[in-house]
Formats: structure tokens, sequence, C-alpha cells
């Protein structure tokens, strides 16, 4: 594999600076203190670290409302700690990815404020506007993912702006070209200061139907809750005109052409559909001049995978997404945590990580992942997400799974903080998972994730061989992946009853010793425990 696709395969650990740690005593995690954390992940043996958004905001949706693409809010430190940050990183051996939220800005951005000043600024066609309908109502029926109109109304210039997310993030508009090039400066503005990559926030959302077409309906039996909770109305579009238009591959196309002047780095698109998913995925990331992979939502549903789930996702991914690339992740910073979501036993957590582990494309391992943290329970007077108080108690938000790390338990705010209050409580239940004590016990879910890391870097098929022959019988899920120089069999019990395979025709060792693996016995049979894999080698031919 080329040093320039490193990412190919890669293991990225997410990092969501206001919990990972704090350094200053504020109560707030910031950069340096991403920075003093930095050899505990690369310890974890990660190619890369993904950095959720640092830049000035006034933190309506906690960094996703961006008020200066080129600088680093004072919560999180300076520029000069983000440079620390990418030569600590790059002499750890860590790539570094930045979260980039191109699709819309804050209200407070200067664009915005000068575009709402008047129709004929120099930036008035910054973000989408439109008059209303005759009767004063919004455009068009189109919804924001956090409930309620994407349309917000604005005294000032008498006209609607378009709103996705909250109504203090209005939606940019891609179809002005000089809107492309300023983003397109802002990616090379970070690219110039060093860094590996970039994670594009709601990626499919970029551009929106010129004509403001109504969305139709979607049939109730079509509608699930992967993308947005059940109580939210959003759930009852088909988006058809609201994000992912045909315009997007252009931009993607520029997008990656800048990136093609800085070897080696990289982009993965947050595709937020939850009809399209991979459809979208295969589009964006084919034919080598779009994105390099794309971060999936399959597996971050709220329904478990089951092998067979698992087989029909690979089939679709096949069939729409043949040369792509996806990015696979199981908890990120805006779904439960996937030990509660899935309500996993410890020996499930470790089945499924060796399962991610084994597929095919690149990973994800969200901060606490690592613990096998539980989402936290926290109440009402405590939530800051703008999402879970609105839809409380149906939907609690995001607050539960981006609480505080916990270093060590034996400390203040377990290591996390010195102040008297953290920006979030760091629940109870927490405190005996943390980093310190499981460092101390040999068989802790930390110790696990390290084997199984370094279990995918010493067989590099794992990383970037092909993956055949994927079936589903019962709970047993199969495939092998190969490569020019190895072939290897994966089996997993994906379930909590013993199970019986019988090992492909075939000269095959065993391996994965070090992440519980089962052995062929002498009539060829694996006697898979509950949540056991079963991994082997084939031999290679004498000549």
């Amino acid at each position: 594999m080329a040093r320039e696709e490193w990412w190919r395969g890669a293991v990225i650990y997410q990092i969501y600076p206001r919990s990972f740690q704090d350094s200053n005593g504020d109560g707030i995690g910031d950069l340096l203190g991403v920075v003093e954390r930095l050899p505990y992940v690369a310890a974890l043996g990660v190619d890369a670290i993904w950095v959720s958004p640092f830049f000035p905001s006034p933190m309506k949706d906690f960094g996703y409302d961006v008020s200066d693409y080129c600088d680093v809010d004072p919560n999180f430190g300076s520029l000069a700690d983000f440079d620390a940050l990418v030569d600590t990183a790059h002499a750890l051996g860590l790539k570094v990815i930045i979260d980039l939220v191109l699709s819309h800005s804050s209200d407070q951005h200067p664009w915005f404020i000068e575009s709402r000043a008047s129709r004929d600024n120099p930036k008035a066609d910054w973000y989408v506007w439109a008059d209303p309908k005759p009767d004063g109502t919004p455009p068009n029926n189109w919804l924001s993912i956090f409930g309620g109109s994407a349309w917000a109304w604005d005294g000032q210039r008498l006209q609607y702006f378009l709103h996705n997310f909250l109504s203090s993030q209005p939606d940019l508009n891609f179809h002005n070209p000089q809107v492309q090039e300023a983003l397109l400066d802002t990616a090379r503005f970070w690219l110039d200061r060093g860094v590996d990559g970039f994670r594009l926030d709601t990626v499919n959302f970029y551009f929106h139907d010129k004509e403001l077409r109504d969305n139709p309906p979607l049939p109730p039996e079509e509608r699930n809750d992967s993308i947005a909770p059940a109580v939210n109305p959003y759930n009852y579009q088909r988006h058809l005109y609201s994000k992912t238009q045909p315009e997007n591959l252009e931009f993607l196309r520029r997008f990656r052409a800048v990136l093609d002047e800085y070897p080696g780095a990289t982009t993965v698109g947050e595709v937020g559909d939850a009809q399209y998913g991979l459809e979208i995925l295969g589009r964006y990331t084919s034919g080598g001049d779009k994105l390099h992979m794309c971060y999936a939502f399959e597996f971050l549903a709220n329904w478990q995978p089951t092998a067979g789930y698992i087989a029909e996702v690979f089939a679709r991914l096949d069939e729409v997404a043949g040369d792509g690339w996806a990015c696979w992740a199981f908890s990120n910073h805006d779904v439960m945590r996937h030990a509660t979501r899935w309500n996993l036993s410890a020996a499930a957590l470790r089945a499924y990580l060796t399962l991610i582990l084994c597929l095919r494309g690149s990973v994800c391992l969200y901060q606490g992942e690592e613990l096998d943290l539980p989402e936290a329970e926290l109440a009402f007077e405590d939530l800051q997400d703008p999402y879970g108080i609105a839809f409380w108690p149906e939907f609690k938000g995001r607050d539960g799974c981006r609480t505080p790390m916990v270093w060590d338990a034996r400390e203040s705010h377990a290591g996390f903080s010195a102040a008297p209050r953290t920006w979030l409580p760091i629940p109870a239940a927490h405190m005996h998972l943390d980093v310190a004590t499981q460092e101390h016990a040999p068989e802790a879910p930390l110790h696990h994730y390290r084997r199984a890391i370094a279990f995918r870097h010493a067989n590099p098929v794992l990383a970037t061989g092909a993956m055949e022959g994927m079936r589903a019988a019962g709970d047993v899920l199969s495939f092998t992946r190969r490569d020019a120089g190895a072939e290897m069999f994966c089996a997993f019990n994906l379930s909590d009853r013993p199970a019986v395979l019988a090992m492909p025709p075939g000269d095959w060792h065993a391996v994965g010793g070090e992440v519980n693996s089962a052995h062929a016995g002498p009539d060829g049979a694996v006697h898979l425990g509950p949540w056991q894999p079963c991994l082997a080698l084939r031999r290679k031919e004498r000549e």
C-alpha cells in the first residue's frame, strides 16, 4: 500500500475535545489537554485521531456552529496549541483529521451578519434566502433535523433563510462560486498547518434544490430512526430536494483536487441519509476523484447488527459501492453509546470489536469506547444539548455519550479536570471503568482493544484485502479476506449460545489467540463459544 493511502483500512480514534482532558481547570476539555493524553491514544495502536470541532463558536451546537473557520475557540486554546497538537501527534506516529463543518455556519459568522444586512451587499447570496409564500408561510415544506421547519424568518431582509439544523445554523449557498472558493481556502489553511485530512460533517447537505421543490412524504413503513429520533417529524419526509443534490459531485471533485495538492491528505464524508446512505457512499467515493471514504451509518442505528443484517449490508455495499470505501463505527458523539444502545454484555462487546476490525473498510472508535463505557444517565437540569432539551424525555439527546473521559477515579472528576464543576457531570457508573483501574486489570476491555488493534496491524490483509464469501448461518457470520500475500477466514458467533461450523477446504492454521479465537478440531469442525470468533490463515503453497 502506498504511503499516500495510509487511510485505507486505518483505525481512527475520535476525540471530542470538550470532554477529553481539561488542562487549565475551567471544567472544559481543550487542545493542550488532548496533547497531554496523546501518548495514551498512541498506545492503543490506532493510526489517526479525528478531532471534533474546536473553532470559534457561540456553542449553540457545541462547535458545530462555526463563527470563524480559521481559528481556535478560546475555550479550547489557541492556534499555537493546535500546532502543538499536530506536532505531538506526528511525533507519536498519529495522523490528524479535523472536523470541517461546511454545510452551515453560525449566525454569528461575519459572513452571515453581512448577508442578512441587505439584499444587495457583497455576501447577500452567500446563504440560502427565499421569499415567503403569498400567505407569509415558508417557501416549502422542508424540515430541520432538530425539529420543525427548516426555514427561519428574518425581519431585516423580510425573507426566510434555510437551516437544516438549528435556526442559529444558517445553510451556506453552495450554488454561489464565491462560497465554494472561500471554503476551499479554509481547507488549504488547515492543510498548510499540517493536518492529514478532514472529516466532512453532513457532506450530503451542501447543496439544495434551486427550485425549492417540496419534499414528498415518506410512507410509514419506510420510516426509521437511524438519522433522527422517532419522535422527530423529520422522519416523515423523503428528502429528495433539501439534500444530496447532483451538484455536490462536482464540488467534491474540486475539494479532492485541493487534497491532491497535499500527498497523503484524506477525506471522510459523513453521509446522513436513512434511505440511501450506501448508494450515496458509492457515488461520493467512486472514481478516485471525490472523497476517499465515507462514514457509514449502518452500524450506528438503534438495532443490534445480527449476522444476517451485516451480510445484507455488505451485499448492498458490493452492489452500489463496489469500488468505494466505507469507514465503519459503532459509536460517536451523536448517538447513544453502543454498549447501552444494544444492551451488550462484556463478551459481546469484545466480539463486535474484533468483528469491526476484520471487516473491509476503515474503522472509527469513539473515545471511551475502549473502556466499555455505557451511556450516561443525566438529569434534565444537567442537559446541554439543544436536541435533547427539545425532545425530552422521549429523546434525551446526545449529552449521554459526551460526558468527560474517566482517567483515574482517585482524582478530582476522574482526572479529567481540577475545576469545581465540569461542563457535564461524570456519572458514578463510569468511575470504576477508569483508565487507571483498567491498566492494572489484564482482562479489562482496554487491553482487548489494544490486542485487537495490534492483531489487525499484524495482518495487513484485514486492512486492505478483498472480502469474499460473506454468509450468515443462523447467528454465525463468516467471510474470507484475501490479498496477494495471505488469506484469512473469519467467523463470528454473534449470540450467547454455542455454535458449530465447518472450516472451508484448505490448509488453514489458527491465529488470533490474543482475541480469543476458536480452533478447529481434528474433524475440521469449529466449536464456537458464545460471542467467540474463529480466525485462521491459509498456509502458502510451496513452489
